[in-house]
């Protein structure tokens, strides 16, 4: 291909003279290099982070002008020579003698027992009894049978790697780095087991956790379970409501928590919430040194919850019994309360070690917490894989953050696509050595393309691998990989051991529509707390093209070319304008290039005196930027009009500070509708 840039636009992108007409002279002499071959050598000899990524975006888009969007998006990165034989998969397609990551995933659907079986294997996961068989062949896909007959406790399982690696690397605000070895972890989480016997815990109990992610949840976490109990997963900006919903539906005896929380220099209160919320006895650990605050009769702090050193083996149970409930971030009503079996581990770890090529020695980090799946996940996923977790105690929203993810060397680093997008904005991230990252992986919610080019160029283009999936799958149905060409915000492939299938309204398969599940997966739920879980997940589905079952998960999803795909948010997030339907996600992307504007959310809500839904956009204007909801309209419609449709009339624009999101930053836009509607009948 020609490579038809300016030297002038180069040098006023912020490349220096002579590197530009270096590159300009570099660029005559590969005239035969395809498109993707030619970002491919760009991306890795020529552009660097201290690059504007105005100048990235600028080389991105001149490159792959005349891209065929038929052999898929374009990519952002692939695999360098040789690096596809040192990944995971590769040892997977090796040792079945596949050639090809499509044949490995056809493989792992037609022989989804044996798929799990291997995967087990590689990942060494111990049993004090054998499974006489991976999967009950009486059982229906709905609820299927894994491992039959066997006992196991997965915490046995989360301790394979050598005594003297570290399992954990974090950094209290303030503080240097520090570490703690899997021999450090295994004593501390045994003496959380011992203390929970003490204090009568055991089989079938389950105990709360409303806390930071620390060293110590991660060990209070491994105890609980390691006694045969589950953890009520509970997050820390919640409620006293939302708190008491929780410990009721998960029925928690007991409760961990922190006196308070820490928030740079603020210190906001969290054990107050839990004693407001009613909760039953609880352990409270200090926020700093030490505790801040008095306890209830009954309560009792972290070291005299420790006190004896008491240790407890590891309670051997059969794999269908609790570990975790966790809860969905409904905004109306109870969430739903889906609990995690023994086998669901299995699956966060299966996605590791296959997806995001987690392998021994590797640092994962993935701000979050206990109440949300990405922080049980990435224990499972961490330590069954003998890699290290990293935890900064410091808001991931600044530079600090970023400084540790140097400091610690972590390998893989998950984000939330909102947390890019405040990187981005303020820049805080740049100018750090992040070339330790082998990947990214992103979740939560529908990324931006630009954004996650730039998260790409942060390290030096490492694939971001985009992942969804659900509390109630334990990980992932479709995702990228590291064997694959990554661009971004897309997804370029469903999970292995997983298929799916996209309908339109009429149920019939579509590229664009409803994407369901075709079970069975280890991972996937089958059963909820006080609700139906086949009314929930399988009422009312369509069927496979084979008169497959198909489990209903509620996400849009878009079969790209090349086998790829794009997320379009939930179909409860979708809307029909004029007759079109359309994903409140599509226009919010075209809809946050308006300059001047920061973020936006898309809500569809029936007029006064009804009829057919109208577009509503709430929008966080850029700082020191002032607009009136009439001027905001007008660049709001005009940008969609340009981008997306005539057809789509914005009928309000509402300037606002900022977005209401839930405790994971999902942007929680029937919120904003309710509000909507409110402020009408006001």
């Amino acid at each position: 291909m020609v490579l038809s840039v300016e030297l002038g636009e180069l040098i006023r992108l912020g490349m220096a003279s002579a590197e530009a007409e270096a590159l300009m002279e570099d660029a005559a002499s590969r005239q035969s290099m395809s498109a993707g071959e030619c970002w491919a050598w760009i991306s890795r000899e020529v552009l660097k982070p201290a690059h504007s990524f105005a100048l990235h975006r600028y080389l991105y888009e001149q490159i792959f002008a005349n891209w065929d969007d038929g052999q898929g998006p374009p990519p952002a990165w692939t695999p360098p020579p040789g690096y596809v034989e040192t990944t995971n998969i590769h040892r997977f397609m090796r040792d079945l003698e596949l050639s090809s990551y499509a044949e490995l995933h056809a493989w792992s659907l037609a022989n989804r027992e044996c798929f799990w079986e291997r995967l087990i294997d590689y990942m060494g996961i111990c049993f004090s009894e054998p499974y006489s068989r991976i999967r009950d062949p009486e059982s229906g896909v709905e609820a299927p049978g894994w491992l039959a007959d066997a006992r196991l406790n997965i915490v046995d399982s989360c301790f394979g790697g050598d005594e003297d690696a570290p399992a954990v690397v974090y950094q209290p605000e303030g503080q240097p780095l520090q570490r703690l070895s899997y021999g450090e972890l295994r004593a501390l989480t045994e003496r959380v087991a011992g203390s929970l016997k003490k204090l009568g815990i055991g089989v079938g109990d389950a105990v709360a956790i409303d806390m930071p992610m620390t060293v110590e949840s991660i060990a209070i976490y491994l105890g609980i379970v390691k006694v045969g109990a589950a953890v009520v997963g509970i997050a820390d900006s919640f409620v006293p409501v939302e708190i008491e919903t929780r410990l009721r539906l998960g029925g928690a005896k007991a409760v961990f928590t922190q006196d308070l929380i820490g928030r740079g220099a603020r210190r906001l209160p969290l054990y107050e919430k839990v004693v407001e919320a009613g909760a039953p006895p609880a352990v409270v650990l200090p926020c700093d040194d030490d505790l801040a605050v008095s306890l209830r009769e009954g309560d009792m702090g972290w070291e005299e919850f420790l006190e004896d050193e008491r240790e407890a083996d590891s309670v051997p149970r059969p794999p269908e019994d609790w570990v975790n409930i966790l809860f969905s971030s409904g905004t109306t009503g109870d969430p739903k309360a889906i609990p995690w079996t023994q086998t669901t581990p299995l699956k966060c770890a299966g996605d590791g070690w296959l997806h995001h090529d987690i392998r021994p020695g590797d640092v994962i980090a993935w701000p979050t917490s206990l109440g949300w799946m990405m922080g049980p996940w990435l224990i499972y996923a961490s330590l069954i894989n003998r890699a290290t977790i990293a935890l900064s105690y410091s808001a991931p929203t600044g530079r600090a953050f970023g400084r540790f993810v140097r400091d610690a060397q972590v390998s893989m680093l998950g984000v939330v696509p909102s947390l890019v997008k405040i990187w981005r904005s303020s820049g805080c991230m740049e100018g750090l050595d992040w070339s330790g990252i082998k990947a990214f992986s992103s979740t939560g919610e529908c990324s931006n393309s630009e954004d996650m080019l730039y998260l790409m160029m942060l390290a030096g283009y490492r694939p971001v691998i985009e992942y969804c999936g659900g509390t109630e799958i334990g990980g992932g149905y479709i995702t990228g990989t590291v064997v694959q060409p990554a661009s971004p915000a897309t997804f370029s492939t469903p999970a292995l051991g997983v298929d799916v299938h996209i309908v339109d309204d009429q149920g019939e398969g579509a590229d664009k529509g409803e994407l369901f599940i075709v079970p069975p997966s280890i991972g996937l739920s089958d059963s909820l707390i006080g609700g139906d879980h086949l009314e929930v997940y399988f009422d009312e589905t369509p069927t496979g093209p084979e008169g497959e079952v198909l489990r209903r998960h509620g996400d849009e999803m878009e079969r790209l070319g090349g086998g790829y795909f794009r997320a379009h948010g939930r179909v409860d997030d979708t809307m029909n304008l004029n007759g079109i339907k359309v994903s409140s996600s599509e226009i919010e992307r075209v809809a946050a290039t308006v300059e001047g504007v920061h973020e936006v959310a898309a809500i569809a809500v029936p007029p006064a005196g009804g009829g057919p839904k109208e577009l509503v956009l709430y929008a966080v204007l850029e700082e020191g930027m002032e607009l009136s909801s009439r001027a905001l309209k007008m660049r709001l419609q005009r940008s969609i009009r340009d981008q997306l449709s005539s057809l789509f009339i914005v009928e309000d624009a509402v300037p606002v500070e900022s977005l209401p999101r839930t405790a994971s930053n999902k942007v929680m836009r029937r919120v904003l509708r309710r509000e909507y509607a409110e402020g009408r009948e006001g």
